[in-house]
């Protein structure tokens, strides 16, 4: 899980286990709030290396 959003997975997951062994709601709450913004910051980086990547395809080919 490295990379952008791998910390913010992590960390969500071992809060979210917490609250549940604790019975604490609002922990395990922040820690799926956390896996959830994990994710969509890897989604963001996988986009912007799809983009990057086809930016430089079109720079090689000519345009």
């Amino acid at each position: 899980m490295a990379g952008k959003g791998g910390n913010s997975k992590v960390k969500g997951k071992a809060k979210e286990m917490a609250g549940k062994v604790t019975g604490d709601r609002r922990r395990e709450a922040e820690g799926m709030a956390d896996q959830a913004k994990g994710e969509a910051r890897k989604a963001m980086g996988e986009t912007r290396d799809r983009a990057r990547g086809v930016q430089d395809s079109v720079k090689r080919h000519g345009s």
